[in-house]
């Protein structure tokens, strides 16, 4: 039997497996790879607020539907709320500005970034805002993660996003918010890689029918242009003898092993690259299977480590402590 390429949300939608994740794609060639991604075969892109490239990523989405690659209803685009904009009176007036800069309707997903309230920045003092206010201090904001989900709740019933979901959330939070989301997330994005698997985390939100999103499956690849230093100090996954010996048997990369690893337990991942051949690579991870054990010798090289944490850009958000 074929592996399935998409995973259906508990909102009725369907989400592809694997998409294209536009964190730290640079503005000057994000419409151009979102474009060739799609031409490449890419239906799913996962954007933020914070990227700040949800223009350029509209444009190349737009010139991919002017060229008759795709329509509309064969996307699905999903984008995520900042921090900043937490209070209930800002969710909806920033979703619209976002959904603008993407030139769409609606988006497919939306999603809470991180379970932190910050002090609102407007958009026309600083856009993205990111962690500082404007005078450039971590300023905590009064919303509760409650008033955040009602009112982005509200997008839904307003036909701006068709599914919800939360990111960097811990069981507990999640526990929390089920209890009185009358719409549930439909997915969990979580940092999920062999270092750091999250299996009870996982296991909770499947269960729950919540679907898990993995970004940054190659581990510390992504977070050594940061400059990081506990990327700096972990072994690449690319590059680890269980992983490359897998590899070589299946005779695939080992990004695709590490792809696969997550999707063949039905999470979905979002991996980005400028490359065609990587690109065709990464979106070939559902024809090929991983044996038990092979399973298990992956499961064995999990440490627990997370990169990221907002502690290790030295934001005092201790959420995950």
């Amino acid at each position: 039997m074929p592996s399935p390429t998409t995973i259906k949300l508990n909102s009725g939608h369907e989400m592809p497996l694997v998409g294209f994740g536009l964190w730290k794609v640079n503005n000057d060639t994000c419409a151009d790879q979102v474009y060739n991604a799609i031409k490449a075969g890419y239906r799913c892109f996962d954007g933020a607020c914070d990227y700040g490239n949800e223009v350029e990523s509209g444009q190349g989405v737009a010139r991919a539907i002017k060229d008759g690659l795709v329509t509309r209803s064969d996307l699905f685009l999903v984008s995520k709320l900042w921090n900043s904009f937490h209070d209930a009176p800002h969710v909806e007036p920033i979703c619209k500005k976002q959904l603008q800069d993407w030139g769409i309707d609606y988006f497919d997903l939306y999603i809470m970034h991180f379970p932190i309230s910050l002090k609102y920045v407007d958009p026309s003092v600083r856009y993205p805002p990111g962690f500082t206010d404007e005078n450039g201090k971590v300023t905590p904001g009064k919303a509760s993660i409650q008033e955040t989900w009602t009112a982005m709740e509200k997008l839904v019933e307003k036909g701006l996003c068709r599914s919800i979901g939360v990111s960097n959330f811990r069981g507990v939070l999640l526990m929390d918010l089920l209890r009185y989301a009358k719409i549930r997330p439909a997915t969990l994005q979580i940092e999920h890689h062999p270092y750091l698997m999250q299996e009870g985390l996982v296991k909770y939100a499947q269960d729950e029918g919540i679907a898990v999103t993995a970004y940054s499956s190659f581990g510390p690849q992504s977070f050594l242009e940061l400059d990081m230093q506990q990327a700096k100090d972990a072994p690449l996954l690319l590059e680890h003898p269980t992983i490359k010996k897998i590899a070589e048997k299946h005779g695939k990369t080992p990004a695709q092993v590490l792809l696969r690893w997550a999707t063949q337990r039905s999470i979905a991942v979002i991996p980005k690259s400028n490359n065609k051949d990587r690109l065709a690579q990464n979106l070939d991870v559902l024809g090929f299977d991983l044996t038990e054990d092979e399973m298990k010798e992956i499961k064995s090289i999990d440490r627990g480590l997370r990169f990221n944490d907002p502690l290790n850009y030295g934001v005092s958000q201790p959420i995950f402590a």
